[in-house]
């Protein structure tokens, strides 16, 4: 039986960051990947292809010259499904590529075949051909990922009635979507799909959307999608979903309306792909979405040497997280040292238009009794958003009146998750709104509506001190106790456990 330093299940962003530090720390590492390549689920069903996807509906439909050439202006009058996955097969060899290179760089191994727990230290990996082989462990990083949740209600055919994996391989564009669900991944193709000219329904449940984000960043994001014509019904449950015989799909609410559409995307929830992994010959047990319980600093579950990293562990499920999860859990794997990572991460949202968000949002301020005074830019406000072009957008800055640091960053429009990284430096080296106001921003450029912002702020503040004093620990605008809703990313100041 071959033995390893590590073992992970997994090529997706945690499993594959955890293979190559543990690898560069000169451990013996392998890769076991049950998909017909690496790269988990962020590069051929998630991350990439959806970027990939509306980049590519961005580009084609010239989206983002209508500003000056009216919304009847487009790069390619007829837009169809090969135009979109051409772009998105060349880009996923070349993420693939990448990701082999690095494992033989590094000489991590790579073995193909579905992994399930024989002992707490042992593997049985089923391989394609049906040869089975075993593999031991001293340590092992689970980093299987999601897949869709698929209710029995739903008539699933992989054609009128999908999920989001199935996405990526439809024949034809829709001339009209429904889509269930109004979370992260839902809103995201809703509103690239409404891009191509689609006419899209947006059904969820819940009276609201995306509520981790500011209230007034997802009201400037609602009225831009209604702008457009896309349909929100929201706090209306999709009751029966039936497939028509002329081939159009009726999905009936339980307001008593009845939708007949050509496609629906059923994008309510992702389950934890712990199935196959016979957790319970490791003393492990899943939860009702399959996702496993760790402790949030080493990322160690509830049996000595098994960990889990990545969307399989739960909130924020974000590849930018995923990898730094799985970096964190390795290095403690083999008893090396993990610092803690930096207290704010950027959250960021992929629609047309895209939102980005870090910090603290206005509501939280006031459930934190946190004094506080927000400064706006529009996008309008800047040259740079003239020379584009932009009609919409907007930059909210969150700034303490005790110790006037910045404490959170909403931004809503065009670059948004470019933008969001200015705001997360200064968050997290404890920046003030004197920041924005005495500094000089490349002009003419989207990122001036920092400058625009702060000023909005800092004329409401008033002059602050020479020098503002730098909150503690035990400030009223301490941020060490997330909220409930929003946790903190998992802390990592760490000793080897071993």
């Amino acid at each position: 039986m071959n033995h390893y330093d590590l073992i992970v299940v997994g090529s997706g962003p945690a499993g594959r960051r955890a293979a190559i530090q543990a690898a560069k720390l000169g451990k013996k590492v392998v890769v076991i990947e049950q998909g017909k390549r690496v790269g988990g689920v962020s590069v051929h069903t998630g991350t990439i292809p959806s970027k990939t996807l509306r980049e590519t509906a961005l580009n084609l439909t010239g989206w983002r010259e209508r500003g000056f050439y009216g919304r009847a202006y487009r790069v390619k009058q007829e837009i169809s499904a090969d135009d979109l996955r051409r772009r998105l097969l060349i880009t996923l060899d070349h993420e693939v590529e990448v990701l082999e290179h690095q494992f033989a760089r590094n000489r991590v191994q790579h073995i193909r075949g579905t992994a399930s727990f024989v002992t707490p230290d042992t593997l049985e990996i089923l391989k394609d051909d049906g040869e089975t082989m075993h593999v031991a462990g001293t340590s092992i990083l689970l980093a299987v990922g999601t897949k869709p949740f698929r209710p029995d209600y739903i008539p699933f055919d992989g054609k009128s009635v999908i999920d989001s994996d199935e996405l990526l391989d439809i024949e034809e564009l829709p001339r009209s979507m429904v889509v269930i669900g109004a979370g992260v991944i839902g809103i995201e193709y809703a509103t690239i799909f409404s891009a191509l000219d689609i006419a899209v329904t947006v059904i969820d449940p819940k009276t609201t959307m995306l509520d981790f984000i500011d209230k007034e960043i997802i009201e400037d994001f609602t009225y831009q999608l209604r702008d457009r014509n896309m349909k929100l019904l929201l706090g209306q449950r999709a009751e029966k979903v039936e497939r028509l015989p002329d081939g159009k799909v009726s999905v009936k609410v339980d307001s008593g309306r009845t939708i007949v559409t050509d496609m629906v995307l059923f994008a309510a929830g992702r389950m934890g792909a712990t199935e196959s992994l016979n957790l319970p010959a490791a003393g492990l047990e899943a939860d009702s979405r399959g996702r496993l319980k760790v402790n949030p600093e080493t990322f160690e579950t509830s049996v000595k040497g098994i960990f889990a990293a990545g969307d399989v562990v739960g909130f924020p499920s974000l590849a930018s997280t995923s990898m730094e999860q799985g970096r964190i859990a390795a290095r403690v794997a083999v008893g090396e040292i993990a610092m803690e990572p930096q207290k704010y991460f950027p959250y960021g949202i992929y629609a047309v238009p895209e939102i980005s968000t870090c910090g603290l949002t206005e509501e939280e301020m006031k459930e934190r009794g946190i004094p506080y005074e927000c400064g706006i830019a529009r996008f309008r406000e800047t040259s740079r958003g003239h020379i584009m072009g932009l009609d919409t957008g907007m930059l909210k800055l969150i700034f303490s009146l005790k110790t006037r640091r910045l404490l959170g960053v909403h931004i809503v429009g065009e670059g948004a998750t470019e933008l969001v990284h200015i705001g997360q430096a200064v968050l997290n080296l404890k920046g003030t709104v004197e920041y924005f106001v005495e500094n000089t921003f490349n002009y003419p450029t989207l990122a001036e509506a920092y400058k625009i912002a702060g000023l909005d702020a800092w004329n409401r503040m008033g002059v602050g001190p020479k020098e503002a004093p730098v909150a503690t620990a035990q400030s009223t605008d301490s941020t060490a106790t997330p909220l409930p809703d929003k946790p903190a990313p998992a802390k990592a100041k760490l000793a080897a456990s071993k």
